[in-house]
């Protein structure tokens, strides 16, 4: 049996280090120009649409693929459940519970990041922690400030006017949420429902700040196989 696990997230980390010297490939899209060492084999970038991904499983022998994408890594997810479907391959998707509100949260659900401007006064300092790649939808909040934390440097100027990028590596505790939002006088913080414990600390800090959040939800779940734990995903991969 030879294992794809399609990384790119702390769970996929995990589950790497779990299955360390097991035959098992793991493949990062390469969003992020220097990551970390995994404990498995490691291969980065794209595979060039439905025919490279083909080709890969055939070229390396994949007897299943566990998808440990992160939650908005739609396009890759349907894609490769597509796949393995008609290839007559096992696949599972890993994917975490999202965020629920908690007393103190203002949380507001929006379907598309266009919608935030519905929900963002004029004037108002707009904190994105939502990454680059989504960037433009956002070019819609003219006079408000926007402020976008993102892991590598920028390589160009900020797409829009009235943004500017802030460089930063999770993780990142509470307390240092809350002095950086206090630094820059954020009244709005912008997320993806993207769950885990990890990355909660920014919602925490918004909480105990009182900065009002706004919540993209997530894709519809596909009708594939899924768990939502580590130690599930692990026990489907042992079970193969």
């Amino acid at each position: 049996m030879t294992l794809l696990i399609l990384g790119g997230t702390g769970d996929a980390r995990r589950i790497a280090q779990s299955l360390q010297g097991a035959d098992a490939i793991i493949s990062l899209a390469g969003a992020t120009r220097a990551p970390e060492p995994l404990s498995l084999p490691t291969r980065i970038g794209g595979f060039g649409g439905d025919e490279g991904f083909r080709a890969f499983l055939r070229d390396n022998h994949i007897t299943a693929v566990l998808d440990a994408t992160h939650p908005f890594a739609d396009n890759i997810t349907q894609r490769t459940a597509r796949i393995c479907a008609k290839l007559n391959l096992p696949y599972l998707q890993m994917l975490r519970p999202g965020w629920v509100a908690e007393p103190g949260d203002d949380w507001t659900e929006i379907t598309r990041e266009e919608d935030a401007v519905d929900h963002i006064p004029l004037g108002s300092v707009v904190f994105l922690g939502t990454g680059r790649q989504t960037l433009n939808r956002f070019a819609n909040l003219t006079g408000r400030e926007v402020i976008c934390r993102q892991i590598d440097p920028p390589k160009g100027p900020f797409p829009f006017a009235g943004g500017r990028f802030l460089v930063g590596r999770p993780p990142f505790s509470v307390e240092a949420e809350m002095q950086l939002f206090s630094a820059l006088r954020a009244t709005h913080l912008v997320v993806k429902n993207a769950g885990g414990a990890a990355s909660r600390t920014k919602l925490t800090a918004a909480n105990h700040l009182g900065i009002r959040v706004l919540m993209v939800a997530r894709p519809p779940r596909g009708d594939w196989p899924i768990v939502e734990s580590i130690d599930a995903a692990l026990g489907w991969v042992r079970a193969l």
